[in-house]
């Protein structure tokens, strides 16, 4: 028998019998009733969670009283409760909690309360972690709900922005502490994400990259004018990244420069300023950099500055620009030599990784011409232009006696254009220069301008007077010295003498044989001297002047400057008069001259004596009295530029005895 053949299966006994139809039918029932079963469930949970919803919130709310908002926060999910918030006070905590306990059908309570405490610093810190999304943390004020300082906050936000408040309710918030805290949340805007600002009590602090360069302008703006009563702290903010990254320096005719493109960081700016400083040797600097990043990479920031700088220092007129990694130089150079400089500069010293872009150069007559004498606390440094090697060696054989102490850097170049006189104006103006404390001298064109500090109130008034009037034909002055205001302690008559006695001990003030010329050694003492006066005002200084050894042979003397100004302003003679001036006429007119012109015709007389062959004794003592006249006047004519007035500083008739110890003889008549 076949098995399709045999009949169906029988039910066992006692049991129903189902056909094949029944069976399927029920099987399919399955699901539909296990879907009703989780849908009555479901809807029962939920109507559960709605209850407890209700409930809960209702005790969250009744925590409202006497304060600005609930303190309470209750979350609800299923039958499980989760507790936040700080109460005012630990019963009211302990209270609320309990009641949430005790809701009917609640399965967990997760309790995540505490109690508001006074809490010193009292910190706060908002955090950008996402371009959509700002967080605090910390303590925030109980004074104030979270929900009202949600509200104050949510203008600052930045666009699209969601705020996350993770900070607990304290005590001890400082004064306006909204306020405070809106301005920090703003000045998010400007940050990427990252950034951070935190209020510990009345300090702000910040830190992020600027999303911009406007953003970075803004920022710096904005931080310029805390909320008031808060003060700005730790401040990092890192510049923006740019894609054209640039740096540059221009050379203006009158020696300032003009900073403009990109620097990284406040440190670089720093140094590149200093470099700024020396390249442009006094003159004005117009910093328009902006904080921005973005130098190549495999570039020496710090080498490239300098560079540029070195090759500014090489115009007159012009721009060095590096655009990324190129490098740019056009403009007038200070001569045909510096062309070539800078040719070879950018040939053979770039950075690494810098390249050579264009250079255009031109070596045009200097317009104007300047010349500029910096006198600072241990230096001189002299730059510009001159017009030859002998006029440059003239200049420093003028200025090394007088600035003995100071090391002199020479700094300048030679070039055509000088103007007519221009030595004669740097022979009235080194003198005064050197009894500044600090100062500079400025030669353009045919304009001479001095400023500087004066220890003296007198020296800085008759410089004003005396410097324009000692210039060549055609030349003008600028004179700006301002003067030590300091109150003098004045000494009485006898102390003064004892100063006097003091200072000059050990010194002998002791002129070469033959020269009226002061020695370096001079200029410290008789600095002291003129201090001295100032401290005895009823005291006056007499000078007389010494004669030279017996066999003494007089030593060559020479003043370039003064030679060659003495050509440029000196006529040719017409005419020749027949009768010669008498040696008692020019005795007469160099008494009634000022101290340096009377030094000067003393020393000429002394010569045109000494020049003459077999001297009788009384010539050869008349030349000695007028050699030591010269001298005395000399000092005379050093002390009034130290700033001791006309009146109180004199040469009588005399000669000082010389002897090892002494030469110029100082002393004080009342």
């Amino acid at each position: 028998m076949s098995a399709s053949s045999l009949p169906p299966s029988s039910p066992p006994h006692g049991a129903p019998s189902r056909s094949p139809l029944v069976r399927a039918g029920w099987l399919a029932g399955l699901p539909i009733l296990l879907l009703i079963a989780v849908a009555a469930f479901s809807l029962g949970l939920s109507r559960v969670s709605a209850r407890l919803e209700r409930q809960a919130s209702a005790i969250a709310a009744g925590t409202g009283e006497g304060q600005p908002e609930p303190w309470l926060r209750v979350s609800v999910a299923g039958r499980d409760l989760i507790a936040s918030g700080e109460a005012p006070e630990a019963s009211q905590r302990e209270a609320a909690v309990g009641r949430l306990a005790a809701i009917e059908g609640v399965r967990r309570l997760t309790d995540r309360t505490g109690v508001i405490e006074e809490v010193s610093p009292f910190v706060w810190s908002v955090e950008r972690p996402a371009a959509d999304r700002i967080e605090t943390n910390g303590s925030r004020p109980a004074e104030v709900g979270a929900f009202e300082l949600a509200q104050r906050l949510k203008p600052a936000l930045p666009r699209d922005a969601t705020l996350s408040d993770h900070a607990r309710a304290a005590r001890g918030a400082p004064r306006d502490f909204p306020d405070a805290a809106a301005f920090a949340v703003e000045r998010l805007q400007d940050l990427t994400t990252g950034a951070v600002a935190t209020l510990n009590d009345t300090v702000l602090s910040i830190r992020g990259e600027a999303a911009s360069l406007a953003a970075y302008d803004a920022l710096r703006t904005a931080l310029a004018t805390p909320p008031q009563g808060y003060t700005l702290g730790t401040v990092e903010i890192t510049p923006p990244v740019v894609a054209d990254f640039r740096f540059g320096v221009i050379r203006r005719p009158d020696g300032s420069l003009e900073l403009n493109g990109h620097v990284a960081s406040e440190g670089a700016r720093e140094e590149i300023r200093a470099a700024a400083a020396q390249a442009a040797e006094g003159a004005a600097i117009d910093d328009r950099l902006r904080d921005a990043r973005g130098l190549p990479q495999g570039v020496d920031g710090p080498a490239l500055a300098r560079f540029v700088f070195k090759l500014a220092g090489l115009l007159h007129e012009g721009r060095v620009s590096s655009d990324g990694a190129v490098v740019s130089v056009e403009g007038n150079a200070l001569d045909q030599a510096a062309v070539i400089e800078a040719e070879g500069l950018m040939r053979e010293a770039r950075p690494a990784g810098v390249s050579a872009g264009r250079v255009a150069l031109t070596a045009r007559p200097i317009v104007p011409y300047v010349l500029r004498i910096r006198r600072g606390a241990d230096s001189v440094i002299v730059s510009g232009h001159l017009p030859d090697q002998a006029s440059r060696e003239a200049l420093l054989a003028r200025l090394n006696p007088r600035f003995f102490r100071e090391s002199i850097h020479d700094r300048t170049r030679l070039a055509a254009g000088a103007p007519t006189g221009l030595t004669a104006a740097l022979a009235a103006a080194v003198d005064p220069l050197s009894t500044l404390a600090s100062g500079e001298l400025t030669i353009t064109g045919t304009h001479l301008r001095l400023t500087g500090t004066s220890l003296y109130p007198e020296s800085a008034a008759r410089l004003g007077r005396t410097l324009p009037q000692a210039l060549p034909p055609g030349w003008s002055a600028t004179v700006t010295i301002a003067s030590d205001d300091k109150p003098v302690v004045t000494a009485e008559s006898g102390a003064c003498g004892q100063r006097l006695a003091e200072r000059t001990a050990g010194h002998p003030l002791r002129f070469a044989p033959g020269s009226t010329a002061l020695a370096p050694e001079f200029y410290p003492v008789l600095d002291a001297v003129a201090a001295l006066a100032r401290a005895c005002p009823g005291e006056r200084i007499e000078v007389v002047g010494h004669l030279d050894p017996a066999g003494a042979k007089p030593e060559a003397q020479a003043d370039p400057i003064a030679d060659e100004a003495a050509k440029e302003t000196t006529p040719k003679p017409a005419k020749v008069s027949a009768k010669p001036e008498s040696k008692k006429d020019a005795k007469s007119k160099a008494a009634k001259a000022e101290p340096k012109e009377a030094a000067k015709e003393a020393a000429k007389e002394a010569s045109k004596s000494e020049s003459k062959p077999e001297k009788t004794e009384a010539e050869r003592a008349e030349a000695g009295a007028d050699l030591a006249r010269a001298r005395a006047l000399a000092v005379v004519d050093y002390l009034q530029k130290a700033g001791v007035p006309l009146e109180r500083a004199a040469a009588p008739t005399g000669i000082a005895p010389l002897s090892d110890r002494q030469g110029i003889g100082l002393s004080l008549r009342s």
